[in-house]
């Protein structure tokens, strides 16, 4: 590798300002998803509205934020929207104004997708019971919603954490500022970079791995005669026999 010499003393160095940065980098993503999954919802509702203002502008809402670049979004909040309004805003009230607006965009069609997906007989069932449009959003359209688009909610969630490292652009202090900083001072990118990665890395795979077991289990359980399969251990064990997951698959009669 060119005869390059690791020196991980430098890691062990420019660990705990990392971390700091890394609780920067934390806060900035539960603020962001908590307010934005909040705001999505009436975003969402509102993206099927039957009044047509209400409804086109929440669309045009989404498409903006959908279609232009992330760190278009933050530059112009941090860089023009003070020549607006004449209020500068701190980096850090910045960048989570700009990954807010853009994750409710993305969280409110996944949440117009679950609430489309609930059966009309339920919605119907609740209008019988003269439920409030309130009513039926909290007790049957939401619950119902929420569970079958948390994969894809927790996706996106994913992709928040891994987007913060953009907010480094304008100088707020999280993790990507931190290691580009420590990288400047004593000149070794590889290591510095590298233990940012692997930190991004160890904090999304664990949640991916969730992810993927919430869809596995959500597919396996959706059609009739399911029976849980083995373990993923009992499947990791040598000599083990995978079987299917659902009664029907092994009714099939022989040809």
């Amino acid at each position: 590798m060119n005869g390059y010499i690791f020196d991980w003393d430098v890691v062990a160095r420019a660990l705990p300002s990392m971390l700091q940065g890394l609780g920067i980098t934390l806060q900035i993503t539960v603020i962001t998803i908590v307010i934005s999954m909040i705001l999505a919802i009436p975003v969402a509702v509102g993206r099927m509205s039957k009044i047509e203002v209400i409804r086109w502008t929440a669309q045009g809402y989404i498409e903006i934020f959908r279609c232009t670049p992330l760190l278009v979004q933050l530059f112009w909040i941090f860089y023009a929207l003070p020549a607006l309004t004449g209020v500068t805003l701190p980096g850090y009230a910045s960048a989570v104004i700009a990954l807010t607006a853009n994750l409710t965009a993305f969280m409110a069609e996944t949440y117009r997708s679950g609430f489309q997906s609930v059966p009309v007989e339920q919605v119907e069932a609740g209008r019988m019971l003269q439920l409030s449009r309130f009513q039926q959003l909290r007790y049957i359209i939401v619950p119902q919603a929420m569970r079958q688009q948390l994969p894809v909610i927790l996706s996106l969630n994913i992709s928040l954490f891994k987007d913060t490292a953009l907010v480094s652009t304008i100088a707020v202090a999280d993790l990507m500022f931190i290691s580009n900083t420590i990288s400047a001072q004593n000149y070794r990118a590889l290591e510095i970079f590298t233990l940012a990665a692997f930190i991004y890395f160890a904090i999304a795979f664990p949640v991916s791995l969730i992810t993927s077991a919430i869809e596995r289990r959500m597919q396996n359980t959706s059609g009739p005669g399911f029976k849980p399969g083995p373990s993923l251990l009992a499947r990791m064990m040598p000599g083990s026999k995978v079987t299917g997951t659902k009664v029907a698959a092994a009714k099939v009669p022989a040809s």
